[in-house]
């Protein structure tokens, strides 16, 4: 225990009294679980479903404190790495699940070589001894896309879990830390890391017919209900450290065009050149003018720009832009609209957020600045308005404005929300909800850049309020059974 060696003799002696005290709790409860089943069962299958809907399959995890291994086992990890201090439950990982590693070894002790991609803490930090220490330590095991997820028991629950405890109803725990969401939020921030989001878990932990399901899958997500949940849990990775050796990318500007002839020449003229070279990918959207030919004649004007000019074959936005994407070179992928309402001049602004890490999605706002007299409708305003409350409350994360064109992330962490498209579907015309859905299933952080949005000079908008405003509120209802009330 490095950080407790620090420290004075008896707190080293206190310390150590400490784990030895509950190496012997665990390892006796691991005996007495040969016969013996906890009643609790519908709390752990309900946090498994949880861990299942946050990680997906195929990652290297480590779980701190890995108990049976039941929790590690379950998420299907390509490599999967399993620690406990108590030497019993770590030798019935190992029978049960050969497949896996394990390693008895005490979390304030950890000492691997290896990076994970997501690193689990699961009712563990109220049973530690210096937590800060132990966060600290997991710094070695993270790289800048860790993910580091913790669940704990509220504080709320302290008397009800020390009933069940004793009618042996539940697994019987010693003296607990019981912190609050905002201790381990502060701790991580103590410790390097920064929080990406956290929520709340289990309202109803007996298995029951209707009651649980309707609990722990909806009334837990709701205020006042969520304030007396179970379990709490967070979401974080490693504070960001631009690293001023490395390379600088291609950066790729996917153009959606559709009926924005008038636009071109300005495209060309105020796109700026970002990062090893910006290439613009214009996606021709079966305009109605002469948009198409305005795209190639501008591109033989400026042979000394990157550009590629691609015709849509599908209809919306989102097709246009999923077509960009896939067949842009860059490393940096970026949309800019063809409306010219985000100055192109801005996007350096969004490159440099994602490239010193700040964030891992950038996502435009024009609702920050005042805007232009006829930029933007005000019915528009007051859908977009109450549209960014329902996705900041569903993503958990501030989202102020979800339909802005300008949306910047990386072509790896694209290629994983495509990878997992299937779990929402291909049904969002617009394209944005694709990616703020994906990005916020992935756990990514998403950062808000404001912008000052401009009036259209040239053409109509394609946006139709009252049958787009639909789709959105059908969004709404999708994202709350596929984010929020899983």
């Amino acid at each position: 225990m490095e950080e407790v060696n620090r420290t004075q003799g008896h707190m080293t002696a206190s310390a150590l009294r400490y784990r030895k005290q509950r190496q012997e709790h665990w390892s006796s409860l691991a005996r007495r679980m040969d016969t013996w089943k906890s009643r609790g069962v519908h709390y752990h299958e309900r946090i498994t479903e949880v861990y299942r809907f946050l990680v997906s399959p195929g990652q290297k995890v480590i779980e701190i404190g890995c108990g049976k291994g039941d929790l590690l086992a379950s998420l299907e990890p390509s490599i999967g790495v399993g620690v406990d201090f108590s030497e019993e439950m770590v030798d019935r990982a190992r029978r049960k699940y050969p497949e896996l590693r394990f390693m008895a070894c005490d979390a304030h002790e950890i000492d691997l070589d290896e990076k994970f991609d997501v690193i689990i803490l699961s009712d563990l930090v109220n049973d530690l001894w210096d937590v800060q220490a132990v966060l600290s330590r997991l710094d070695r095991l993270c790289s800048p896309r860790t993910r580091i997820v913790i669940n704990t028991y509220s504080r709320v629950w302290e008397l009800p879990l020390r009933l069940t405890q004793k009618l042996g109803l539940s697994t019987p725990l010693l003296a607990q830390n019981w912190l609050t969401v905002e201790d381990i939020c502060n701790l991580l921030h103590l410790a390097g890391y920064e929080d990406i989001r956290h929520f709340n878990e289990i309202l109803w932990p007996v298995k029951t017919p209707f009651l649980a399901g309707f609990f722990n899958r909806h009334l837990v997500k709701i205020w006042p209900f969520s304030c007396f949940s179970l379990s709490n849990f967070i979401i974080a990775r490693k504070r960001p450290e631009k690293d001023a050796g490395a390379k600088e990318p291609l950066v790729s500007v996917i153009v959606p065009a559709r009926n924005e002839a008038g636009n071109i020449d300005e495209i060309f003229a105020r796109a700026p050149e970002m990062g090893a070279g910006t290439e613009l990918v214009f996606v021709e959207g079966n305009s109605g003018d002469n948009t198409y030919e305005a795209i190639a004649k501008a591109m033989a004007k400026h042979p000394q720009r990157r550009c590629r000019l691609l015709r849509q074959t599908g209809t919306g936005k989102g097709d246009a832009v999923r077509l960009g994407f896939r067949e842009a070179s860059g490393d940096v992928l970026m949309i800019l609209d063809a409306d010219m309402t985000v100055p192109p001049e801005d996007l350096p602004r969004f490159y440099e957020a994602l490239r010193s890490g700040e964030g891992e999605f950038i996502n435009g706002v024009r609702l920050v600045y005042p805007m232009e007299k006829q930029a933007m409708r005000y019915a528009n305003l007051l859908g977009n308005k109450f549209f960014s409350l329902a996705f900041s409350w569903l993503l958990g994360q501030p989202i102020k404005d979800t339909l802005c064109g300008t949306k910047v992330l990386s072509r790896a962490n694209y290629e994983k929300i495509e990878k997992n498209r299937a779990y929402f579907g291909d049904f969002d015309p617009f394209g944005d909800f694709d990616l703020l859905f994906g990005a916020a299933k992935l756990n990514l952080k998403i950062v808000e850049m404001p912008i000052r949005y401009r009036e259209r000079r040239y053409g109509e908008t394609n946006i139709d309020r009252w049958r787009h405003g639909m789709i959105l509120l059908r969004m709404v209802l999708f994202a709350m059974r596929r984010i929020k009330f899983f």
